[in-house]
């Protein structure tokens, strides 16, 4: 049978495909901005109808029906890094939150440490081969959809066709629901704005050296630090993701790919986020290629780039050096993402720029301002990355160097970054702990 013709005998509706959905089944579900709407929708209507269904996801974007009260009991989401759309339900016990590795995520299911019933997946129309592309989310999603029994994938009209890894032929697909709606959008510049974000994305520039690789973590300050990088020469990109700031200075040519020492003259990334205008950008470009989160987010595989950049933030630091990301002390926030991974293999890399940076400061809700250079962590607090292999730490008040330093030298070095209404309580207490 051509594919064609199994493409057209697998065709329903996303009612329908859902129905595949028994009750106890553990579904896989791509996340970031590919999350297919339709059929998560679908799900939600559903779900009375079955019991104790557990849905496994990354950060996702987008309504969070699904996560609702009411789905008690029918659904069950288990968030392996948490977004905004499910923090609440994860903070009141209604779902769940698994810590892993990003480069180990996808290992999670494909080792069947958490074996897949049921994929649910958002892909490209198919090419003249019957090849779909995972589009704007491949990293996270291959390995778990390959893993599952059943496939039900939206085939989106405006799903771009990346390149690399990526492909995932329609015999594969049990079930295909064809869709036609725009990409969701996750800007990453607007929150980079600000004065003092530009603050530290100077600084960070000033540790980039030409010829760097370079990956960017979530978040406004990593997105920042592409307008600064103007007058640099020869850069490449690694990263578990990356978005619209890149595509300026390729158009500029200051980022080329060419002195990478792996894969050279290629962009290399698991998944995108971004605007409609970077999802065109990605559409079918050969500079791009697009692989398994166990192969971006290697530590190994990061540390054969020289020069390795890796820039990621922080919730808080401690004046020994230790780094919190994922939790607000025992209450989880995020998760590690790619952190550690990309720390490490920086760290391993010749000539590698590990880099934490953050704000020196944050704002609680009551509007009170707390110092995010802290004595101690805050109790439950999860370290992300340990003070063994912190190196570098940058704030809108400069840069500490702790790779090597005792902890003496690191919190005096903290301690200078640290906004200067908090710098003598911050001495006070590092007197009283006998670490000055």
């Amino acid at each position: 049978m051509d594919w064609n013709s199994i493409y057209q005998s697998r065709v329903c509706t996303a009612e329908e495909a859902v129905r595949a959905i028994k009750s106890n089944n553990r579904v896989f579900m791509t996340g970031n901005v590919s999350v297919p709407q339709k059929l998560l929708a679908a799900l939600v209507e559903y779900a009375p109808e079955i019991e104790n269904v557990e849905i496994c996801q990354a950060l996702s974007v987008g309504p969070a029906d699904y996560v609702k009260p009411e789905m008690e009991g029918h659904l069950r989401v288990n968030s392996l890094f948490i977004s905004a759309n499910v923090r609440q339900a994860v903070w009141e016990g209604r779902a769940d939150f698994t810590p892993v590795l990003l480069s180990e995520f996808t290992l999670l299911f494909k080792n069947k440490i958490l074996p897949v019933d049921v994929a649910m997946i958002h892909v490209s129309p198919p090419d003249e081969h019957g090849f779909c592309s995972l589009g704007v989310e491949v990293g996270l999603t291959k390995s778990p959809a390959e893993s599952a029994k059943i496939i039900i994938a939206e085939v989106n009209e405006q799903m771009p066709r990346t390149l690399g890894d990526s492909f995932i032929h329609v015999s594969r697909l049990t079930h295909i629901v064809p869709v036609n709606y725009p990409i969701a959008e996750l800007p990453m510049g607007s929150e980079g704005d600000d004065q003092i974000s530009q603050k530290i994305a100077g600084y960070i520039a000033d540790l980039i050296p030409d010829g760097a690789t370079m990956q960017m973590g979530i978040g406004a300050i990593p997105d920042a630090v592409l307008n600064f990088l103007d007058h640099k020469h020869d850069l490449g990109i690694h990263s578990e993701m990356f978005s619209d700031g890149v595509v300026r200075l390729v158009e500029k040519g200051v980022i080329n790919n060419s002195r990478k020492t792996l894969h050279p003259g290629k962009i290399i990334a698991g998944f995108i986020l971004g605007t409609q205008q970077l999802y065109r950008w990605v559409d079918d470009n050969p500079l791009c290629e697009f692989h398994r989160q166990e192969y971006v987010n290697d530590p190994f595989v990061i540390a054969k780039n020289d020069r390795m950049v890796a820039i990621n933030s922080a919730i808080e630091v401690d004046l020994t050096g230790q780094v919190c990301s994922d939790s607000i002390g025992p209450k989880f926030y995020s998760g590690v993402g790619g952190q550690l991974d990309f720390i490490y293999g920086a760290s391993r890399s010749n000539g590698g720029v590990p880099i934490i940076a953050m704000p020196s400061t944050a704002t609680m809700k009551d509007g009170t301002v707390v110092s995010k250079i802290v004595p101690m962590l805050k109790q439950g607090a999860g370290v992300v990355t340990t003070r063994n292999h912190v190196h570098y730490v940058v704030t809108e008040f400069g840069v500490a160097d702790l790779y090597g330093k005792s902890i003496r030298q690191r919190a005096q070095a903290l301690i200078n970054i640290a906004h200067p209404d908090f710098r003598d309580h911050l001495r006070y207490q590092a007197k009283q702990l006998n670490w000055l």
